[in-house]
C-alpha cells in the first residue's frame, strides 16, 4: 500500500532571516517588559487564552462565548493597556543612531560628580536626570526652564533646603541644565523595595518611561544612586559615579 507523505518544501534563507527577526522582536520586548507590571499583564493574557482553548475542548459553550468576544477586541485591548510600552518601544528604535554609537563623553561628569558628593557629605536630597536619546520635553513642561551651564554651585543652589525648586528633579542635556523643580513618574514595578522612597521611585519610574540616566542623593542617609533602565545601583562613592558618568554617550 503506497504511503504519502507530505511534502516539505526546502528551507529558503528568507525563512531563516525570517525567523531570527521575530526571535529577535521578542527576545527585546521580554527585555523591554521584564520585571514590569506589564509582564503581570501578558501572563494575565496567556492565561485567558489558555481558558479559551479549554473551553472549546470541554465544551464550556457560555464561558466560550464570553471569550470569544473578548479575544475578539484583542488588538484594540493590547493597544490600550500596552500604549506606555509601544510609545517608550517605537521611541526608542526611531531614537537609533543609523551612523553607529557616539563617542563617550565628559561633559558635565565632573560638576556632577562634585555637586552630588557635596550634596551627600551635608544629606540634602537630590534628583538629577541626565537626557539621552529619548525627548523630555513633556516632563520639563512640569516644572521651571533654566537653560543655565552645569555648575556645582548652581546644582547645590537648586537643591539647597529653602529653595524654591528643590522639591522636584532637575533635566540636564549636555552641559546645560534645561529645567529644575519638574515632577517624574513614581515607577509602577511590584517589585520595588518598598523601603525606597518618593525620590528613589521617581528616578526608577523615569528610568522605566524612558533612557535617561538618573542621579539620586538620599536626604535620609547621604548614599549617592544611579537608575538606568528601571534598575537602581545604591551606594555609590563619587569615583564610581564619575565612571558612570564620563562612559555617557556626548
Amino acid at each position: 500500500m503506497p504511503t504519502y507523505l507530505p511534502a516539505i518544501p526546502a528551507p529558503r534563507w528568507q525563512d531563516v532571516l525570517d525567523v531570527l527577526i521575530v526571535a529577535y522582536v521578542i527576545y527585546r520586548i521580554a527585555l523591554l517588559i521584564r520585571g514590569t507590571r506589564t509582564m503581570q499583564m501578558v501572563l494575565g493574557l496567556v492565561i485567558v487564552g489558555v481558558a479559551f482553548v479549554a473551553s472549546q475542548v470541554l465544551g464550556l459553550f457560555t464561558l466560550n462565548w464570553l471569550l470569544n468576544n473578548f479575544l475578539g477586541s484583542l488588538f484594540v485591548i493590547i493597544v490600550v493597556i500596552f500604549q506606555a510600552d509601544i510609545r517608550r518601544a517605537l521611541t526608542r528604535v526611531g531614537a537609533q543612531s543609523f551612523f553607529g554609537p557616539r563617542a563617550p563623553a565628559s561633559s558635565a561628569a565632573e560638576e556632577l560628580t562634585t555637586a552630588a558628593a557635596w550634596l551627600a557629605a551635608r544629606r540634602i536630597g537630590a534628583l538629577i536626570v541626565i537626557e539621552q536619546e529619548d525627548g523630555l520635553n513633556e516632563f520639563m513642561e512640569s516644572g521651571r526652564l533654566i537653560y543655565g551651564k552645569v555648575s556645582p554651585e548652581l546644582i547645590e543652589t537648586i537643591f539647597m533646603r529653602g529653595s524654591p525648586l528643590h522639591d522636584g528633579a532637575v533635566i540636564i542635556k549636555g552641559d546645560q541644565i534645561l529645567a529644575a523643580a519638574c515632577v517624574l513618574p513614581l515607577s509602577s514595578n511590584p517589585n520595588v523595595s518598598l523601603a525606597l522612597g518618593t525620590r528613589h521611585r521617581a528616578a526608577i519610574g523615569m528610568t522605566e518611561d524612558s533612557d535617561a540616566i538618573v542621579l539620586v542623593v538620599s536626604e535620609e542617609d547621604g548614599t549617592i544612586s544611579i537608575a538606568r533602565e528601571g534598575k537602581l545601583e545604591r551606594g555609590l562613592d563619587p569615583a564610581a559615579v564619575l565612571s558612570t558618568l564620563r562612559s555617557l554617550p556626548a
